[in-house]
């Protein structure tokens, strides 16, 4: 296309509670939904004077892609295609490529089907796209080298229906010509379920689906005369194509997604009613990992074995108690609160999660003031406890 190269808590059943809110299926998968469109840059030349028909090729996304502020295809992720059909260019007709995108790759070598298709950024061809039903984007070689046409041939995978409706689009006489790094957009034809990887630093890639957001999404949509449908909250075509519209018309990238740019210049508070800092999910795993180490070494320090059991005989001070049960606690709080983080679905829960782990946190503060601890169980809580800074001063009145 000629725009491609343009291109948790205080206690842990208080924190289950919070996980339980948010809907079972969302704890560790997120869905997006039919309809988005990933931007991609290929990884090889597509060239139809050598393309062969089934030939894989693939493409890395340029992009983190997150669903609702939490991470779900991170930037260099990989979406493999198949040539569907490759015809090269002879003095009359303009070669042509056909492809359909089936799997995305993640960086931990995880992997999802999927079926994409092609489609543009660029407005006059997506606006061609959304006025038929019919629209199928195909690769044809013209003038420049690198180009798409747009071919009334329905969802039918036929070489004969896709280049008799192409017709006189042909008639270039040229060979497709892709070269690597070239921008591709791929919309996905059915929703795909992904596993939830964290909160996203920035939410300018984050696409929002949830309900409240489109439905601010469609009245401020309405207020500008891009909108005319109902306020539903439904992600649906209509609401799409005004995205479309509204982002074309502000200089952004057009996909038709409710991004999070395409969020704030349309003045949707992205919030969610709960703010605060939350740790990477990297970060929640360390401090819960380094948590458990820590209650390990001062059971160990007081004569407590790995499987619980006090030594026979041992007096324990008061302060010892108060400093193992706080440990304790916080270990099994930063259990709750990593998978928080790690679940998506629900953008207040982490952080409601880190003000009471900060809580359960101080608790330790206290226990451990009382003394009678080793250096190496106060420094070690010091380096934990350090951890937590970014968490505490987001929320300096919890």
């Amino acid at each position: 296309m000629r725009s491609y190269t343009r291109s948790m808590c205080a206690a842990t059943v208080a924190a289950a509670a919070v996980l339980a809110a948010a809907p079972a299926a969302a704890q560790s998968r997120l869905v997006l939904p039919a309809g988005t469109v990933i931007l991609v840059h290929t990884n090889e030349a597509l060239d139809s004077r050598t393309a062969a028909t089934g030939q894989a090729f693939e493409t890395t996304v340029d992009q983190d892609v997150g669903l609702n502020d939490y991470s779900v295809l991170p930037v260099g992720s990989k979406v493999t295609g198949t040539i569907t059909m490759s015809r090269a260019a002879t003095r009359a007709q303009s070669g042509v490529i056909d492809v359909h995108f089936t799997r995305l790759i993640l960086p931990d070598g995880s992997s999802a089907n999927i079926t994409g298709k092609l489609t543009s950024t660029d407005s006059a061809e997506r606006r061609q796209i959304n006025a038929d039903p019919n629209a199928h984007v195909v690769l044809v070689g013209e003038r420049g080298g690198i180009g798409a046409a747009i071919a009334g041939a329905g969802t039918s995978q036929n070489p004969n229906n896709i280049l008799s409706a192409l017709g006189s689009l042909l008639s270039e006489g040229r060979d497709v010509a892709v070269p690597a790094g070239t921008q591709l957009a791929v919309e996905l034809e059915q929703a795909v379920s992904l596993r939830g990887r964290g909160r996203l630093a920035a939410s300018n890639t984050s696409i929002y689906t949830a309900a409240d957001r489109v439905r601010a999404a469609q009245q401020a949509l309405a207020q500008r005369n891009y909108y005319r449908g109902s306020i539903n909250g439904n992600l649906d075509n209509a609401t799409r194509r005004a995205l479309f519209s509204f982002q074309v018309d502000n200089r952004l990238t057009g996909t038709g997604n409710l991004d999070g740019q395409t969020a704030q210049l349309l003045g949707i508070s992205l919030a969610g009613g709960t703010t605060g800092a939350v740790l990477t999910a990297d970060d929640a795993s360390a401090l819960r990992r380094d948590a458990d180490a820590l209650l390990g070494r001062y059971r160990a320090n007081i004569g407590i074995n790995n499987n619980g059991r006090a030594a026979a005989g041992r007096a324990y001070a008061q302060n010892e108690l108060e400093v193992l049960f706080a440990l304790s606690a916080f270990a099994d709080n930063a259990s709750m609160y990593e998978q928080l983080v790690r679940a998506g679905g629900n953008a207040d829960a982490p952080v409601r999660a880190g003000r009471a782990l900060v809580i359960a946190a101080r608790r330790v503060d206290a226990a451990i003031a009382g003394g009678g601890i080793t250096v190496d169980v106060q420094s070690a809580w010091n380096t934990l406890r350090s951890r937590l800074s970014a968490i505490e001063t987001a929320n300096p009145g919890n």
